[in-house]
């Protein structure tokens, strides 16, 4: 297992960012969860002077052999066609990526299709989708371990590139699944308080989706351990998101965390190194019913609820420019002092 070194961090600037925040020409706590998010922000990046440098999205994309077995609405193949429509800019994590200056990415985790080498896809296929874990393993643990792996070099390079803000999102027909399945061995919670809709079942979808994941928790042997969990019931995509998401927090970039199924994997992430959480800012709380849950383990606050379950990072990057408007008050809006005004030393 591949060892990240993530730093606790510092509460040496603690008074000094609350005061900054606090004379600013407003009242105090007036810009509500904006305030909350620039002292985070600061703390992160240990400064008084938070900035977001080159942010990026990376969607990972993998292929579930569960979803042979109709847990999605959608095929299996909806997959590799999506991510030609993010190739094409016609999709949704695409738009809003354009219209906020994020550079996109796409990785193939382990996609079901062979995509031609030209295209701007980051290829780190691992296989050609997982197995079906209602009969067998999706994986094998080396499979996993190298996941992490080639997830953790993937943010290291975009690192590289002046980045210090990463969005993670995520396609793979049937990975709300599995989300589930981390949900309930991790969190330790009734696998049936855990399926959803996913893409957009109805009752008797979620029944059935409910009764084949319980078949294959049924063959499991109830193992807590992350990596067993993620070997056995985890997509590519998610295992390289979790060792993205340990290489973020190492490297002290800040991680703007989407839905569901993103969440599921910095669960997995924060099992292997509670640390993680702590660079770690929560868009939105998903639509699917169980992600609260999730958010509730951690202790993450949602900065929005707007009944968003897309996946694909799209809930983060509507988010996105309110983490820019907190940088930018803390960084441009004056103070109390700076603009001559005088401030209100007691509540009227």
């Amino acid at each position: 297992m591949i060892e990240f070194k993530i730093d606790s961090l510092s509460d040496n600037l603690n008074k000094e960012l609350q005061e900054k925040i606090d004379t600013k020409t407003k009242p105090i706590g007036s810009l509500g969860m904006l305030e909350k998010i620039a002292f985070q922000l600061g703390k992160i990046q240990n400064s008084l002077n938070p900035e977001i440098n080159n942010p990026n999205v990376v969607v990972f994309a993998g292929d579930h052999g569960i979803a042979d077995d109709g847990v999605s609405f959608y095929p299996k193949s909806v997959s590799y066609q999506m991510l030609y429509n993010y190739m094409e800019g016609g999709a949704a994590s695409t738009v809003f990526a354009k219209q906020h200056g994020i550079k996109f990415n796409v990785v193939d985790a382990g996609v079901d299709h062979d995509f031609d080498s030209s295209l701007p896809i980051i290829n780190r296929k691992l296989a050609y989708g997982t197995k079906n874990y209602r009969l067998e393993p999706a994986m094998t643990k080396e499979q996993c371990l190298e996941g992490i792996k080639r997830g953790a070099k993937v943010i290291e390079e975009i690192h590289q590139n002046d980045c210090n803000f990463i969005i993670f999102g995520e396609k793979g027909i049937g990975n709300t699944s599995s989300a589930s399945l981390i949900l309930s061995l991790l969190g330790d919670i009734p696998l049936e308080e855990c399926v959803g809709r996913g893409t957009g079942l109805d009752k008797e979808g979620v029944k059935s989706k409910f009764d084949l994941l319980n078949e294959g928790l049924s063959k499991y042997n109830k193992s807590k351990d992350p990596i067993d969990v993620l070997t056995h019931f985890g997509g590519f995509e998610i295992v390289m998101i979790v060792g993205a998401m340990l290489k973020a927090a190492e490297l002290k970039m800040t991680l703007l965390i989407d839905g569901f199924i993103i969440t599921s994997a910095l669960l997995a992430a924060f099992k292997i190194n509670p640390k993680v959480k702590d660079y770690c800012l929560f868009a939105h709380k998903s639509n699917e019913q169980a992600h609260i849950k999730m958010l509730n383990i951690m202790g993450g606050e949602p900065i929005l609820d707007i009944s968003m379950r897309l996946g694909e990072a799209t809930g983060a990057m509507v988010c996105f420019p309110l983490i820019k408007s907190a940088a930018q008050f803390m960084n441009e809006m004056a103070s109390f002092q700076d603009a001559g005004v005088s401030e209100a030393k007691e509540e009227i």
